[in-house]
């Protein structure tokens, strides 16, 4: 496999062959995980296998033996504000991998798991597509190692011992307590700050009462559930340094609060070293292959719209340690994945990134300029698939404001226009003119439909980009309030006209204003991921808008102060016509078929 496989990946037709097809045709040249991992130049003892092709790296092996040796290049893959059916940003992360293979640089990339929400909802698998995918596309999408289920299954049983003990309190005295050596903790029941989590889009569970029944049923109460990878748990295996720090970080997680106001954490509940028993194989990165056989770190999750939405600081560490360019993505647009990338991960992490990606297509372009509705599982109008340079001129606004968010980071960036086979030269020439004006590098790469010989171009100017001197700086500084970074996010990145608080938000930040702890926590915005702005239907470049915040959660054990903006779900709900009509299995090979 790999670049010297060139008749094999000749025979390998997008135009024609859906991603798991294509992924199928793939999997009998690829390359064996332990071959990977010596390519890389692991050692035997370093490489965990899951199978032939799928496997974990011991992280603190890896780091301890390589720790001397210079960091390579650091490549951020973003993009501009998608169109529901997303534009290729993991596509082109892939594809860019393969290009820096294909002009002989030794490279290594890290996504983000896919979650089993889009994969079996509307948006499907985030394997990349066509010949730039993460390969084999079933183990990908369909679990994995087991780390989401690890991360749903820790946060779950915080909540068992949440539930649990509430009940116990409340039916038993503290003579009976003492006995079975509990502590009385006082759980408001009114007052539990997470709820539960499962990795599908389920609407039917944002809002469930549990306890029904009698007194051994449990308390009823309120509850309800949140989506695994939008889980503090998963943002705690993104942001970890090491074992250690996860195991600090889950014990600080809080659950709910005492009636006197006072936090109820994991570790009040004892439960924090199960979950952390939970996570133990979790936190080491799985390793998988393009299809062109470079490697691949899949690690942490998607949705940077209501979580952090990055590739882990562990696997990024690895990854510059191993490879003279390492290329990971955050998830959306820049305004919300590059800009946790940026002012959170960036912090926490201390890596400083040499490059920046923005991805673009001229269909979200077009849709930007005014351009029809989009909507997943319906059929694109003819307006996304014939020449109309007005729309792509008109929409190249949200193209810029990205471009601005990236500069602003001292980054520097590159913009690559992810190639359709409808796109025409004319509107391609729209875009390279917009951007020449900025004075940034702007390509065209067709990686979907040739693999690393379509994204030469884009991997040379990436290589130009990184030999650039660095300007980093954060957006601001850790001693701004929090007040103040919401502002200067709203403005900066977003271009809203400033910030509105509903009552509950307000109480809360001026509660965290008052607490030094909670006043040093990182700043993790939610919103949607379909506008710069709060409310999707604004699109292009919105302006004269004020961000609505509705609630602040705090998520201490990663270390994050979250408000959430506009009317937004953590837990996302199942379209009319879901992916998972489409999968089946072919029960004489037993290979699965439909997935995308």
């Amino acid at each position: 496999m790999g670049n010297s496989n060139d008749s094999f990946l000749a025979s390998l037709d997008p135009t024609t062959m859906a991603d798991w097809q294509i992924s199928a045709a793939a999997e009998p040249h690829m390359k064996r995980v332990q071959q990977l991992g010596a390519e890389l130049g692991l050692q035997s003892d370093e490489v965990l296998p899951f199978g032939h092709y799928v496997g974990k790296l011991d992280y603190a092996r890896v780091l301890e033996r390589l720790d001397a040796l210079p960091n390579g290049k650091y490549v951020d893959v973003t993009a501009i504000t998608p169109t529901p059916l997303g534009e290729g940003k993991t596509t082109t992360t892939m594809g860019l991998v393969e290009g820096l293979a294909a002009i002989g640089k030794r490279v290594i990339g890290a996504i983000r798991q896919p979650s089993g929400g889009p994969t079996f909802n509307i948006k499907g698998s985030a394997a990349g597509g066509g010949l730039a995918q993460c390969i084999p596309l079933t183990d990908l999408s369909l679990g994995l190692t087991g780390d989401i289920d690890a991360i749903t299954n820790a946060h779950n049983l915080a909540m068992v011992a949440l539930t649990s003990r509430l009940q116990h309190e409340a039916n038993y005295g503290d003579k009976t307590l003492a006995r079975r050596k509990l502590s009385r903790l006082n759980i408001d029941p009114r007052n539990v700050a997470v709820g539960w989590a499962i990795d599908f889009s389920a609407q039917a569970l944002r809002e469930i009462v549990i306890g029904l029944g009698g007194k051994m049923d449990g308390l009823m109460m309120q509850s309800g559930f949140q989506i695994s990878v939008s889980s503090e748990v998963m943002a705690i295996l993104a942001v970890a340094t090491d074992l250690a720090d996860l195991r600090a970080r889950l014990g600080r997680m809080v659950v709910a609060y005492a009636r006197n106001g006072s936090p109820v954490t994991t570790a009040d509940l004892e439960v924090d070293g199960a979950m952390t028993a939970i996570m133990a194989k979790a936190i080491n990165p799985n390793l998988m292959q393009t299809i062109e056989g470079q490697p691949v770190l899949v690690h942490a999750g998607p949705f940077a719209n209501i979580a952090i939405g990055q590739s882990s600081v562990i696997a990024d560490r690895v990854g510059l340690k191993l490879a003279d360019y390492h290329v990971t993505e955050s998830g959306f647009g820049a305004d919300i994945g590059f800009e946790k990338f940026w002012n959170l991960k960036c912090r926490m992490s201390g890596l400083v990134p040499d490059c920046a990606v923005v991805v673009c297509t001229i269909r979200a372009l077009k849709m930007h300029g005014g351009g029809p509705r989009v909507a997943p599982g319906r059929p694109l109008d003819r307006a996304y698939t014939e020449r109309d340079t007005n729309l792509v001129e008109r929409g190249v606004a949200n193209l810029l404001a990205h471009l601005d968010t990236v500069r602003k980071s001292g980054v520097a960036p590159v913009v690559c226009i992810n190639h359709f086979h409808t796109d025409t030269d004319e509107e391609v020439a729209v875009i390279r003119e917009e951007v020449a004006a900025t004075g940034a590098p702007c390509v065209v790469s067709r990686h979907w439909r040739y693999g690393g010989a379509g994204a030469r171009e884009l991997a040379e100017a990436v290589v130009d980009a990184c030999e650039q001197p660095s300007a980093f700086r954060f957006l601001y500084e850790d001693a701004v309030p929090q007040r103040e970074r919401i502002e200067r996010i709203t403005t900066e990145v977003y271009g809203g006209a400033g910030v509105s608080y509903a009552p509950q938000a307000l109480a809360k930040l001026q509660e965290v204003e008052q607490d030094p702890d909670l006043a040093a926590l990182g700043t993790c915005m939610v919103k949607t991921q379909l506008s710069l702005s709060h409310d999707p239907a604004l699109k292009g470049r919105p302006t004269g808008w004020t961000l609505p915040v509705r609630d602040l959660l705090l998520y201490r054990g990663a270390g994050l102060a979250v408000p959430v903006a506009g009317d937004i779900k953590l837990l996302p709900g199942t379209a009319s016509d879901p992916a998972f009509r489409r999968i089946d299995v072919d029960t004489a090979t037993g290979r699965v078929r439909g997935l995308h």
